[in-house]
Parts: C-alpha cells; structure tokens; sequence
C-alpha cells in the first residue's frame, strides 16, 4: 500500500508550563535540530504555537507550544478550554525548578489537570522539572523528588500515571523524557520489537538500536546478554545526543541546514567491534554493535537491506487492525531464515 494513502494517525500534544521555563527551548532542541548555545536568542512564545510534526509511518504529532503568560493561561482555562483541552493524547507540563512561586505553579497545573480530566480523560501525562542543571549536583536527587512527590499529589485523577523527569538542555536527560514521551505515541511496538529481535538475532549483535529519522529518539532497542554488560545506562541519550550534534557540525561545515544532511550510513570498525548506522525506512535508522571484521559488516549491511522491506511495511502500518499486524509479523519470521542465510554466507 502507498504509504501516503494511509490515513493519518493525529496525536495532540500540550506542551505548557510558565513563561519562561524553557518549553520552546526543549522543543527547538529535540525537534528543529537546535544545539542548546543556540536556544538563547528565541523569544517567548505567544499564544499558541502549532507545529506538526510526522514522526514514525504515518504518526502525526500536532504539537502545541502554549505561552505560559498570565493572560495566556487564563484564556486556555476559560473561553479556549474546550478547543485547548479537547481530544489530547498527551500533557507535557514544564516546571522551572527556579521558579520562586512554585505552590503558584501547583494551582495553574491543578486547573490544567482539571480541564483535562474533563475534555481528555485518557490522555498520558508528563511533567519535566526543568533546568536542572542550576541545582548544585548534592542536591539534585532530593529536590527532584520533592518535587515530584507535590506534582503527584495535584494530578488528581492522573496521579496513578503521571510520570516526572529533572531534565536540562545541558546533558541527554532531555533526550530520555521526550524518548520516553514519544514511544508512549508510537503503535504496533510489540510487532517492532519482534523484528528488531529477529535483526539482532540474524547479525549476532550486542545491541540493536532503532531510531527516529528527524528527531533521532530511540524508538525500540534489543540487547543481548553480553550487550547488557554496558555500564553506561544514559547511552541510548547520549547517542541521540551525539548524532543530532554531529549533524548540526555537518550543516554548519558545509552552510546548510541540518535537514539537508540525512546520511545513508555511519560506521566504526575497532579491534573489538564494529558500529553501524543505517537507514532502515524513510523515517528510522539503526544503530548496530556487532563482533569486529569486515566480513561481519559486509553480512550486517546485507542482512539490513533484506530486513528493510519488512521494517518499511511495518512502518506504514500505523491505525490498521492488530489481525494485520500479526500477519506481518508471520511474514517476516519466513524471512528470518533468508537474513539467517545471508549470515551465514
């Protein structure tokens, strides 16, 4: 099927919070490709700012950005409430972890909550204690979860879902909160699983890593026994990280925009293993670490390329019924012997 004869799986996100808590820095970070030294010269956001955003197959993210000021907030909570709060699939709500008026902030967000458990009482919820990284380090742990613990207690009907990160522009703790966000998003992750399994298991890998294309967020990841070794539990942020700002290097090199510098592969061969990044669909790549030698990566791009036209119907199955899904799946377990074969080989 013509993956843009697909209809459309909207997905609205509020992304709000007090001025100037840093909501439209975090979102030019993850989403336009901003490096966090560049975020300083946005301005604030007025009303309300729409972006939308095509995420996995044909998930849409409409992403509103809304304005924190006083007279904003009071027009989302009254006149705009239903139009706001209406047919939201997820509350993103930023606390500034400097704000002096914090039981102030605990009020608007108990309003908000309210309004949402009135027009949107399925959605997910997220709070971000932002800017953490003005917090001495000793104290970091402790203040976070005093926060978090006061936020739980003014969401209401979200108390038993709502999910609170310490996040800062400065290090990969943002890329872990919206990974975490988006993948909430993303249908059919059981299936996705399974044939990221079936990769892995194809090219012998240590790790397994799928990503999204624009935003680089992990989507899924599969990792062996040897690969849960890894002493570095921040890397699948740290590689978002890494990536995006890598990109913004090559843009910069060459005057051009990051958009423009969607690179087919990246690879590291060292004496003890081999890493890879190719695209796999139009919207995800996949990071593999598998045992060092060339014959090793050559089989691994073959295996990739066989396992691409089952990962690109996947990611166009996007609203159809979960039947279709596991019919895909029996599909690409037959093809699991060709990957195998090509191993092999």
């Amino acid at each position: 099927m013509d993956p843009s004869k697909l209809k459309e799986q909207k997905q609205k996100v509020l992304l709000m919070g007090k001025s100037g808590s840093g909501k439209s820095s975090m979102r030019n970070i993850i989403f336009s490709n901003y490096v966090a030294k560049d975020v300083r010269r946005l301005g604030a956001t007025i009303d309300v700012e729409h972006s939308r955003v095509k995420f996995l197959g044909n998930l849409v993210l409409n992403l509103w950005d809304c304005g924190g000021q006083d007279a904003f907030t009071e027009n989302y909570l009254t006149s705009q409430k239903s139009y706001v709060f209406s047919e939201v699939g997820v509350l993103i709500y930023v606390f500034d972890i400097e704000s002096r008026e914090f039981e102030r902030d605990l009020t608007t967000y108990n309003t908000v909550i309210k309004a949402l458990e009135e027009y949107s009482p399925r959605a997910h919820v997220f709070t971000l204690v932002h800017k953490m990284d003005l917090v001495q380090s000793d104290f970091r742990d402790s203040l976070f979860e005093e926060r978090e613990a006061a936020i739980k207690a003014k969401s209401g009907r979200f108390a038993r879902i709502v999910i609170s990160y310490p996040t800062t522009i400065w290090d990969q703790s943002l890329y872990k909160a919206w990974g975490q966000i988006v993948h909430s998003l993303i249908p059919n992750l059981d299936v996705i699983e399974e044939y990221l399994g079936q990769l892995a298991e194809a090219i012998e890998a240590e790790e397994v890593i799928l990503f999204e294309r624009t935003t680089f967020l992990t989507v899924m990841s599969v990792t062996s026994e040897i690969g849960h070794q890894n002493p570095y539990v921040d890397r699948y942020e740290k590689l978002s990280n890494i990536i995006k700002t890598f990109k913004h290097a090559l843009a910069t090199f060459t005057s051009s925009s990051t958009s423009s510098h969607q690179f087919h592969e990246f690879f590291i061969q060292t004496p003890r293993f081999n890493l890879i990044i190719d695209k796999l669909t139009n919207n995800t790549f996949v990071l593999a670490v598998l045992p060092p030698g060339d014959a090793e990566l050559n089989c691994t791009r073959i295996n990739i390329a066989t396992a691409r036209e089952e990962f690109t119907k996947l990611d166009t199955i996007g609203d159809r019924s979960r039947t279709q899904s596991v019919r895909s799946s029996d599909e690409v377990t037959t093809n699991s012997s060709s990957m195998s074969n090509s191993n092999g080989g």
